[in-house]
């Protein structure tokens, strides 16, 4: 194989990887975002409240177990998300590595604008 087809390889093997990551990221928090859902958490809990016709002692205790299930999903996020973020970065900067400057100028764009949206998803949940 040529050296460009060996470095189009390269890039495309980074590409899936990352986007791997993202899923493997995304299937890990999904439970968490779920549980901090606007209006889904309160939803879901009168759901099951109605259809399994809780009463007060039991709505009272069940409301607790989610409410401190929830703050161990959130210090859980604390605690890992430096390590997800330290694998994004790594992820970026072998990219960044394989392409050329006007490329790479393009690319610290958008990972900006998806760190913009990261952040404003990130202030919505709390």
């Amino acid at each position: 194989m040529s050296a460009p087809g060996k470095t189009r390889l390269k890039i495309w093997l980074v590409i899936v990887g990352v986007f791997a990551l993202g899923c493997v990221t995304g299937a890990s928090l999904d439970s968490v975002y779920r549980l901090r859902g606007r209006g889904g958490k309160a939803d879901g809990f009168e759901r099951m409240k109605r259809d399994l016709n809780l009463n007060e002692q039991q709505s009272t205790q069940i409301r607790a177990i989610v409410d401190q299930t929830r703050n161990d999903y959130r210090s859980l996020r604390t605690e890992v998300r430096p390590r997800y973020d330290a694998i994004r970065q790594s992820a970026r900067t072998r990219i960044r590595a394989l392409l050329d400057p006007e490329q790479q100028q393009r690319f610290d764009a958008r990972m900006a604008e998806r760190d913009a949206r990261r952040e404003d998803d990130n202030r919505d949940d709390h």
